[in-house]
């Protein structure tokens, strides 16, 4: 029995994955596809560059997520909706450049602006100098799964922040909680995310990244509270968020149909895109932080 027929003999054991329209599929070896549940969360307003309500498509297998979600963007959305920037963009490659000792490693480094370790040299580098230095290694500075020091200096995609303000009379009619009491407890995730040394802290913006399919970088949510008027403005900084509406997966018809739900498929949308994620990760985070003040979180779960 060959390879192909041995794929063939398994992918028979994955009834509900296979499909036979997978000719345009650039994986290997495909057999079909993983169904995951879409669900849409909101509706929500974005303010940025334009004004856009909308609701958000979230693939996840998590009861409860994209309710309370739907309910963090309807808190917001009482008070308004949430304001979103994108601040920079950046995409860098660490290259190592070996020398014979460590003063041709500091010659070399007066000329870029790179990293010295030793006698070695590493260099952050776009992918446009591929060609260039294609024979040289890279190096874990630039770190692709992983956070480090240098990515929090410097964004590996899109960086972006999402603020919004909440009453304390809608927070209490909707989130079952005055905004003191959720000021109370995000103080307590920052105690803990310290006392860990934690790179920044959130509540639960993961769930909404992956659910959207995402890769991210450092997250800090911060919580302000005016102690008169007892406005509570909560505010989400996303360091690097890694993301593309041309290429990849996005022509495949249910990526590009839940792009174009959002009004983000197609080029120059990348940084729509990024603030829409974060817009939505902080609505989720509102909603969580909440349950967990008014103690209903294990309940939910």
């Amino acid at each position: 029995m060959d390879r192909t027929q041995n794929l063939e003999k398994v992918a028979e054991t994955l009834p509900s994955c296979r499909n036979e329209d997978t000719k345009d599929i650039k994986i290997e070896n495909c057999v079909g596809f993983t169904r995951v549940p879409l669900g849409l969360a909101g509706p929500l307003t974005i303010h940025g560059k334009s004004k856009r309500t909308m609701y958000g498509p979230l693939a996840t297998v998590e009861p409860t997520l994209v309710t309370s979600c739907s309910r963090g963007c309807k808190v917001f959305q009482a008070m308004g909706g949430i304001k979103v920037e994108a601040l920079s963009e950046g995409l860098s490659r660490a290259l190592v450049f070996t020398f014979r000792t460590v003063d041709d490693a500091l010659r070399f480094y007066h000329h870029v602006t790179p990293h010295v370790i030793g006698k070695t040299v590493h260099n952050m580098v776009t992918i446009a100098t591929h060609r260039a230095c294609q024979d040289f290694l890279a190096s874990t500075v630039s770190k692709d799964l992983g956070i480090t020091d240098f990515q929090i200096e410097d964004p590996r995609g899109v960086e972006v922040i999402a603020w919004g303000s909440l009453s304390d009379s809608v927070c209490r009619a909707i989130l079952g909680c005055d905004t003191t009491r959720l000021r109370s407890v995000i103080s307590k995730f920052e105690d803990g995310s310290t006392r860990n040394g934690q790179m920044g802290q959130n509540i639960n913006t993961a769930n909404v990244m992956f659910a959207i399919v995402v890769k991210s970088g450092w997250v800090h949510l911060t919580a302000d509270l005016d102690k008169e008027t007892k406005v509570l403005t909560l505010s989400l900084y996303i360091l690097s968020l890694l993301v593309g509406t041309v290429g990849g997966g996005t022509h495949y018809l249910s990526q590009r149909e839940s792009l174009e739900l959002i009004g983000c498929y197609g080029d120059g949308k990348k940084w729509a895109l990024a603030k829409t994620i974060a817009a939505f990760a902080l609505a989720l985070d509102a909603s969580t932080v909440s349950a967990i003040a008014n103690d209903t979180f294990a309940l939910s779960h």
